[in-house]
């Protein structure tokens, strides 16, 4: 087998860079120039740069709305509670205030009812016997007068 040994190059700093006519926007994605340590510049791939770390949060203290709204529900909790003991007691008494409620609302619309009737029924029995007239002769003198009159009854 036949090998070819090849002699490495490098450019000196007094030498021009590689690629001197090429434009920045020529540039490849990736690719960017760089400086090597020895003070040559040279095209190179780069890696891509990770992003940024996110920021650590930072512990908040509670807001006193929170705290207080933390106090208030045993509170709160504590009084439905006894709203539901008290109603356990009172549903007897509820039960019968509401059966007088319907009572009251039946006489209420027996009432509606019955009176128009009976006042109809009484005047069909009084219209039969006859009409009264009563007539009234009214005087008066002066804006403050005082007013005389006479009823004729038939």
């Amino acid at each position: 087998m036949h090998e070819t040994a090849y002699e490495i190059t490098t450019l000196t700093p007094q030498q021009p860079t590689p690629n001197p006519a090429m434009l920045p926007t020529e540039i490849p994605p990736g690719v960017q120039m760089v400086t090597l340590p020895g003070g040559i510049r040279t095209l190179a791939y780069t890696p891509a740069q990770a992003p940024p770390a996110p920021p650590i949060p930072v512990a908040q203290p509670i807001p006193t709305w929170a705290k207080t709204t933390a106090l208030l529900t045993p509170t709160i909790g504590g009084g439905i509670a006894a709203a539901g003991i008290g109603l356990s007691y009172a549903a007897p008494g509820l039960i019968a205030m509401t059966d007088a409620l319907w009572a009251a609302v039946a006489l209420i619309a027996a009432a509606a009812i019955g009176v128009p009737m009976l006042l109809r029924i009484g005047r069909t029995t009084s219209a039969g016997k006859g009409t009264t007239t009563i007539t009234q002769n009214i005087t008066a003198t002066g804006m403050f007068g005082k007013a005389n009159g006479t009823i004729n009854q038939p």
